[in-house]
This record gives C-alpha cells, structure tokens and sequence, in this order.
C-alpha cells in the first residue's frame, strides 16, 4: 500500500489534470469559442513541431558526414511521408527507424 505522502500527490496530479481538462467547458460553457483561442488553435501546433525540430538538430555536427547525413536523411524521409499520406504518425515512426538504422549500420 502507497504511502500517505505518494497517495497525496497523485490525488494532486488528477485533481490538477482534471481542472485543466474541463476548464475550457466551464469558462465557454455553450458560447462560441473567441476567435483568439480559434487562432491559436490552428496555428500552435505547427508552431511547437517547429521549435521540436529545431531543438532536435540543434547538436548537428558537420565536422563529419557521420555527424550530419543521418538526421538530414530521416527528416526528409520524415517530411516526405507526411506530405504524401498526410499521416505524421507513420511518418515520425518511419524517420525514427530508417534514422536508427543508419546510426547503428550504415555511418
């Protein structure tokens, strides 16, 4: 049996994610989403892959071919996958293996 303590923060953590989950319901209600909150829908996603891809290739080297190609060749295999089936799921899944596959075998 959890401690007191453990018991105490994860009633915490669930409390907390509830809050945040019904939120929006709460402060919206059945009113028409502001347009502000419309906008930054659309557009903070793409703003967070952005500075996701830019955190990942951050570290890239080019002293070396080894320190480069596999991250540019899984991005655009990444990228590639995703503008032709539209499914960014498979498309990460894909960059991930083939990138691994060329660290570990090929450079």
């Amino acid at each position: 049996m959890p401690d007191a303590h453990a018991a105490a923060a994860i009633a915490v953590m669930a409390a907390g994610t509830a809050l945040l989950r019904f939120l929006p319901f709460a402060v919206f209600g059945g009113r028409r989403t502001p347009a502000l909150v419309a906008r930054l829908g659309r557009l903070l996603p793409c703003a967070i892959m952005g500075m996701l891809v830019v955190y990942c290739l951050k570290d890239v080297e080019f002293s070396s071919a080894a320190g480069f190609l596999p991250q540019l060749i899984g991005g655009g295999c990444v990228a590639a996958i995703c503008a032709k089936t539209k499914n960014a799921l498979l498309a990460i899944i894909a960059g991930t293996a083939l990138y691994m596959v060329l660290v570990q075998a090929v450079f």
